[in-house]
């Protein structure tokens, strides 16, 4: 004879089990504009959680809006955030070798406006979604992606946080650190030949005297791109994968978002 504590306590078994299975990371593909330009973003969020939520903000690196910032934000989602995937080419511009990805990267390394315009739009976005909690806001991003958070705080968004990761640090004009809200994070592979020192020496000097709050984290050994897969495994080449830098990186955003959302 099966207890009656059994007996009561299977349904309610049954009921998580299928509660978790039905919990998932929902994805929807977005179409926006900034101005006339068509843009196409990547919105991610788990459907685990209940109510609004903080918002990342996610930008890709100089190839375009691929798989490899999807599956970022997918993972942003499973953290509880809402996450949604920039796209600062515009729609149906995807590189599709280095070449083409440099010529794009260039249009917006050459206009900072342009590329500020570009990066708030898919922030409004973020920020209107009703899932979001829009006074609680931060963005990401890898390489190209990495220069454009930094611009974009440098533009004065409401934004609580910028990280980094293996970017470039350069900008046109440093007095515009001033117009910084919240908090920077930059992650940085302490041999990226694609960053000279001068380029890292000019970003803390500009950190120091707009007395914003800034974190500077160097992994010793990585080169650029350190946090992605697909970027090979030598060094030598200066754009390789390394996995304590990646998996000590991610470590270190979450603990920023923590301190930031003060979760």
């Amino acid at each position: 004879m099966k207890h009656p504590f059994s007996i009561l306590l299977a349904p309610l078994l049954a009921l998580s089990w299928s509660v978790a299975a039905l919990a998932e990371v929902r994805t929807k593909v977005i179409e926006y504009k900034d101005g006339n330009t068509v843009l196409e973003g990547f919105l991610a969020y788990d459907d685990d959680f209940e109510g609004k939520r903080p918002g990342v903000l996610v930008v890709h690196e100089w190839t375009g809006l691929g798989s490899y910032v999807k599956e970022r934000a997918k993972q942003l989602a499973e953290l509880g955030y809402v996450a949604f995937a920039a796209d600062i080419y515009g729609k149906g511009v995807r590189p599709q070798n280095q070449e083409e990805a440099a010529k794009q990267a260039s249009i917006y390394r050459s206009d900072r406006e342009l590329m500020r315009d570009r990066a708030l739009a898919g922030l409004n976005v973020l920020q209107q979604h009703q899932l979001t909690d829009s006074q609680r806001l931060a963005a990401i991003g890898y390489c190209f992606g990495g220069g454009v958070v930094l611009e974009l705080a440098r533009s004065g968004a409401p934004v609580d946080g910028v990280v980094s990761f293996h970017g470039n640090l350069d900008t046109p004009n440093l007095a515009d650190a001033e117009n910084i809200k919240g908090q920077v994070l930059v992650l940085h592979g302490a041999d990226d030949p694609l960053v000279p020192e001068e380029q890292l020496h000019n970003f803390q000097q500009e950190m120091r005297l707009a007395d914003v709050d800034w974190q500077l984290v160097m992994y010793g050994g990585a080169v650029h791109g350190f946090t992605n897969p697909d970027a090979g495994n030598d060094p030598s080449q200066g754009v390789a994968y390394d996995a304590d830098a990646d998996r000590r990186s991610w470590a270190a955003m979450n603990r920023f978002f923590n301190e930031i959302f003060q979760q």
